[in-house]
């Protein structure tokens, strides 16, 4: 809130989007949501991240739950820094470029999936099949990822 008790776009944005997972309408919700919610935000956090704001927002007295003020407070400054942004076309593209060794342009299905779920910070399997259904290529079944990246960039923007 400013110094005259409004509550500004960012805070207003926050507050609706925690209010969907509070279920009981008691300005809590359970520690497991907030990674959702955060993300629902348009940031990107890893699972160590997301522990990271857990220990900053979980309500000490009610071990397991997470009190709108606190989370308004602490989600806020993050997102005001600038922190947990997703990562940038010519990252992404940088990205797919190393993956693509032969420089075909695409990439398998099967291939991007492996890696998905294997390495660095795997994928759940419904974050896996949501990724898939927007970067496949009907025609060919292959994901070719520079127009993944465009189609990515457009959904940001809306």
């Amino acid at each position: 809130m400013d110094d005259k008790g409004t509550l500004s776009d960012l805070d207003k944005r926050i507050i609706e989007a925690f209010v969907v997972f509070d279920h009981a309408s008691s300005n809590t919700v359970d520690v497991r949501e907030v990674g959702t919610i955060i993300r629902s935000l348009g940031c990107c956090p890893s699972e160590a991240e997301i522990q990271e704001i857990l220990v900053a927002v979980e309500d000490e007295e009610t071990s397991g739950s997470v009190r709108l003020d606190r989370f308004l407070l602490i989600v806020s400054h993050i997102i005001q820094e600038r922190r947990l942004q997703p990562a940038s076309p010519e990252k992404l593209l940088k990205a797919f470029l190393t993956l693509d060794r032969d420089g075909k342009g695409y990439l398998t299905k099967e291939f991007l999936s492996k890696i998905m779920m294997e390495e660095g910070e795997p994928f759940t399997h419904e974050e896996l099949d949501e990724m898939m259904g927007a970067a496949i290529d009907g025609e060919t079944g292959n994901i070719p990822y520079e127009y993944y990246i465009n189609q990515l960039m457009v959904r940001s923007e809306l």
